[in-house]
């Protein structure tokens, strides 16, 4: 009798350990991680502008999000949450929903980038992943299915956000007035996005619903608003300290920088400012030890933000369109002054990095807490520092600043974008519901 209860115990416990075993797996949020990365990675490489990296990122992030939702009686949907959302079948078959739903993410960025091969190259390698955890063949099969089935459907619905319209739009004439945003050395970059106001918003009512303060009169005068905002700029430079200079480098992030040193010009691979959010997003989910719904979730909700926020900062820029600092200081103050940073190619008023990474960090504060503490690797692989943070706001703070630290951007520039980007941020926090 003794043996039998011993023998029983033993069965028990190793099924008991298998079903753990196989519990931490299928929650755990590596795989996703990984996919988020591979994703960058590819973007990078494309050399996406930071608008259509914001879209390849929300609609990747959807359809995971989506699949996990439907196993998940905690979070909701999407649909009648969005404009035109489809609404999301349930699977006909047992199927591994981290599976299916990664397999979601990967397709649906691999329709929307440019770099096919190398980012199969990564679906094969994460699928190996999911190989070595022994799924049944026909629930394996069944999860890409349905993984597939749900990519299709949130790439069918991105395809009406007016973004193939906008490929097709006349090219961007740049205004004579003066004042005006013109292209700026070293490559004289034609206008980045011009149209890009006219994509299809998420929890925005329209790409004007925020719109600020609008910036100040041309002026040349010396007593003129907008040659002291020049001249700050070109006095903050020039009086940059060494913990100013790692700011501005740290939270750089143009995807677009030319290296013109020698005889040879060559584009220098960065990561976009939504990218290093998505990062920073990967960083907080590791740290809190967050399963892969709660990561998709912090994912996809700082997505639309993003998202959001780059349609509105954008709507305002071609709008203003004002003369960047680099310009107005080389004609007015210095000719041989330059920027600490690349001045991108696009007008100058919002600051793109002010509005995104506030919106951002205010939904990343409603999810982890207004005192969440980390350190920023994000730029790492790119030569950079960590940079340790208190909270999302003291990061998002940096990043804004920065802008003025670099030489792109006055000071209303970064400002403004913060107050656009925290109505941005609280809006989607107030119209989405990921809950129930």
């Amino acid at each position: 009798m003794q043996k039998f209860c011993l023998f029983f115990f033993i069965i028990v416990h190793s099924v008991f350990c298998a079903y753990s075993q196989q519990g931490d797996w299928t929650t755990d949020a590596t795989p996703l991680h990984r996919a988020e990365k591979a994703l960058t990675d590819v973007i990078v490489h494309d050399i996406f502008s930071p608008p259509v990296a914001s879209r390849i990122y929300l609609y990747a992030n959807i359809s995971a999000y989506e699949v996990l939702a439907t196993q998940n009686k905690e979070y909701r949907s999407l649909y009648q949450q969005v404009k035109s959302f489809p609404q999301i079948p349930s699977p006909e078959k047992k199927i591994n929903t981290s599976l299916a739903a990664v397999n979601a993410f990967l397709l649906t960025g691999k329709k929307l980038i440019f770099s096919e091969p190398i980012m199969q190259d990564s679906i094969d390698a994460i699928l190996n992943w999911y190989s070595d955890k022994h799924i049944p063949k026909e629930e394996f099969d069944a999860s890409l299915e349905y993984g597939k089935e749900i990519a299709e459907k949130i790439i069918n619905w991105a395809s009406s956000d007016n973004y193939n319209e906008t490929r097709k739009l006349r090219r961007y004439k740049i205004s004579k007035e003066e004042g005006k945003w013109i292209p700026t050395p070293p490559g004289y970059m034609t206008a980045v996005e011009p149209y890009w106001a006219k994509i299809r918003t998420i929890a925005l009512d329209s790409a004007g619903q925020f719109k600020p303060p609008v910036p100040p009169p041309f002026g040349k005068e010396k007593n003129s608003l907008l040659y002291k905002q020049a001249y700050e700029v070109y006095e903050t430079v020039n009086k940059l300290s060494p913990e100013q200079k790692a700011i501005a480098n740290f939270w750089d992030c143009n995807p677009f920088f030319l290296n013109t040193e020698g005889h040879l010009n060559y584009a220098v691979k960065k990561i976009s400012p939504g990218g290093h959010w998505i990062s920073i997003i990967s960083i907080a989910c590791k740290q809190t030890n967050a399963g892969i719904m709660k990561s998709s979730f912090a994912y996809t909700f700082t997505s639309i933000a993003l998202f959001d926020a780059f349609i509105a900062c954008w709507e305002e820029k071609y709008r203003s369109n004002l003369i960047r600092p680099e310009t107005y200081i080389d004609k007015y103050i210095d000719e041989t002054w330059r920027p600490l940073l690349q001045t991108p190619p696009f007008p100058e008023y919002n600051s793109g990095h002010s509005v995104i990474s506030t919106a951002a960090a205010t939904v990343l504060t409603s999810i982890f807490g207004n005192d969440f503490s980390f350190d920023d690797y994000s730029e790492n692989e790119y030569g950079l520092p960590t940079r340790h943070y208190n909270s999302f706001m003291q990061a998002c703070n940096e990043a804004a600043i920065s802008r003025l630290y670099g030489g792109i951007h006055y000071r209303p520039a970064v400002e403004n974008g913060q107050v656009q980007g925290k109505l941005i941020g609280e809006l989607v926090i107030k119209k989405i519901h990921f809950t129930q």
